[in-house]
């Protein structure tokens, strides 16, 4: 999220009115939930930051008339039901980051407001009644656009015209990630290329081999799609893409803007 959506999400989401001067102010709590980044992650805290500066242009200090709690589940479910049902007893409105989130905290409550981001389909899994009005206890923004997920393929061979055969890494339990998939096997053939799928959620070991077992054949990219856990993880896989010189596309531009690899798009 920029930090104008983030302004735009203060502003729209949840009626927390300023107290008159004079009166008790209570002290207020936002809750942040996510399962996609870790409490230390640099991404995680550069968002966080931009949400503490958005708040204050509202009026609200962190520390003074408001509360901020942040809970990460790294990935795991039972983690992320329990931080769901400590922020709704905490928190006056949650920021929910990804579709999983959401569901869990309404698992837990239909009161709390939520706002959530990053949810591919919200009228799809129940969210919201329509985009338009949302009703119920969530509102927010979806940033998927699965046509647009063709140019990814585009872009691949533009950096590397000679690719013909394209690894696209998913999580095969992941709605955005599915839908994502679905989309560029819809353009493969335009763009003449032979697509492989492996499985994001696999272990260390396995991704090492499965990547180097791949990068042996000729003309070979790589395609990342929305996974969960893979925000967490992706030192790692774009690490192995530079390793094995895989030319590759990235679902979101810090994956490629951080981390200790040489070069995040590297010919092969």
């Amino acid at each position: 999220m920029m930090r104008r959506e983030f302004i735009t999400l203060l502003g729209g989401a949840a009626a927390m009115p300023m107290v008159t001067a004079g009166a008790q102010e209570r002290m207020r709590r936002v809750g942040i939930l996510t399962t996609s980044f870790g409490v230390d992650d640099p991404e995680m805290q550069t968002r966080n930051s931009a949400f503490i500066l958005a708040l204050q242009e509202f009026g609200w200090a962190e520390g003074k008339n408001v509360r901020v709690e942040f809970r990460s589940a790294g990935g795991k479910a039972s983690d992320l039901r329990k931080h769901a049902a400590e922020l709704v007893s905490l928190a006056d409105v949650v920021l929910a980051n990804g579709g999983q989130t959401v569901s869990a905290l309404q698992d837990v409550s239909r009161t709390v407001p939520i706002v959530f981001v990053s949810v591919p389909d919200p009228v799809g899994a129940g969210f919201v009644d329509s985009l338009a009005r949302p009703g119920g206890n969530a509102t927010g923004f979806t940033n998927f656009e699965y046509g647009i997920v063709a140019k990814w393929l585009e872009l691949l061979k533009e950096v590397a015209p000679a690719v013909r055969q394209v690894a696209v890494l998913r999580d095969p339990s992941n709605a955005a990630g599915s839908g994502q998939w679905g989309a560029i096997q819809l353009a493969a053939s335009s763009f003449g290329v032979e697509l492989s799928s492996i499985n994001s959620r696999a272990d260390a070991g396995e991704m090492e081999r499965t990547f180097a077992s791949f990068a042996r054949r000729p003309n070979c990219g790589l395609i990342l799609t929305a996974n969960i856990g893979g925000a967490a993880r992706r030192d790692f896989f774009v690490n192995l893409a530079a390793r094995h010189k895989l030319p590759a596309v990235y679902p979101s531009r810090y994956w490629a803007a951080g981390g200790s690899y040489p070069s995040a798009l590297s010919r092969p």
